[in-house]
């Protein structure tokens, strides 16, 4: 999957979504602390517009390169650890714990087991 233009495509496109996605459900915990909720949830709704846009063809890429259905859930989910992990340490200043890593070893087994049959 990840040898095809289109699979690679689908990684770049999820990977992207993936940071506006992570500032429009985390981003406003900082950015706009101070506002009202509603005022926060319309920039969020904004910000996920954009997430959506690269969201949807990454999937469709990706399902038209050979993923199946699962494949592009855990792919997502593995995306979406490595691109939270330096945004609540680095944005949001965070401490980095261990249990980051034990997150992400549990998605490793996730995408064995998802990819193994491919």
């Amino acid at each position: 999957m990840f040898s095809t233009l289109g699979g690679w495509q689908t990684v770049g496109l999820l990977l992207l979504s993936n940071v506006f996605m992570t500032f429009a459900w985390y981003g406003h915990l900082k950015g706009l602390a101070t506002k009202p909720w509603w005022i926060a949830a319309l920039i969020s709704w904004g910000i996920a517009l954009f997430e959506y846009l690269l969201q949807v063809p990454a999937n469709r890429i990706g399902h038209g390169a050979g993923f199946t259905l699962a494949q592009l859930k855990i792919t997502q989910e593995v995306i979406t650890l490595a691109v939270f992990v330096p945004f609540a340490v680095y944005y949001m200043g965070e401490p980095l714990k261990l249990d980051f890593l034990w997150a992400g070893l549990c998605l490793l087994g996730a995408v064995y087991f998802i990819f193994r049959s491919a």
